[in-house]
């Protein structure tokens, strides 16, 4: 199986509990965070509306419908994506990757602190009460 995930969405799938924009959108994030526990998931990399953002309400013809956030999220993406190498990985190969990167208050800060949903991200809160 494949999945298309953007460089930000690695850090948030960490750190899901069930909250999303809606219904649907939470039901599709949901999914693929089962999806990329498997080992046989294949992840291929992006900065750009992925599997997750397909059930989004605030994507309109590809883009967030609001400018200003669209540049932040692909500048999340741009983030993360600089450590890793390759364009896909294995899944479970690269969160494991992934948490020996982003292990550190100071390894997400310029990611994650803007985000809308870091109060409620387990991942975050994980990093920056230690």
């Amino acid at each position: 199986m494949k999945l298309i995930l953007r460089g930000h969405h690695l850090l948030c799938l960490k750190g899901f509990q069930g909250y999303g924009y809606d219904e649907k959108f939470t039901k599709n994030l949901t999914n693929v965070n089962l999806k990329r526990k498997s080992p046989d998931t294949i992840i291929q990399l992006t900065n750009t509306p992925d599997d997750i953002c397909k059930d989004c309400p605030n994507l309109k013809n590809n883009v967030c419908i609001d400018k200003i956030q669209n540049e932040r999220i692909v500048f999340m993406d741009n983030e993360v994506l600089k450590h890793l190498d390759k364009k896909e990985y294995n899944s479970v190969e690269l969160f494991e990757e992934i948490n020996t990167i982003f292990n550190t208050k100071e390894s997400i800060s310029e990611i994650c602190f803007k985000c809308m949903w870091h109060e409620k991200c387990l991942f975050y809160q994980k990093l920056t009460n230690k």
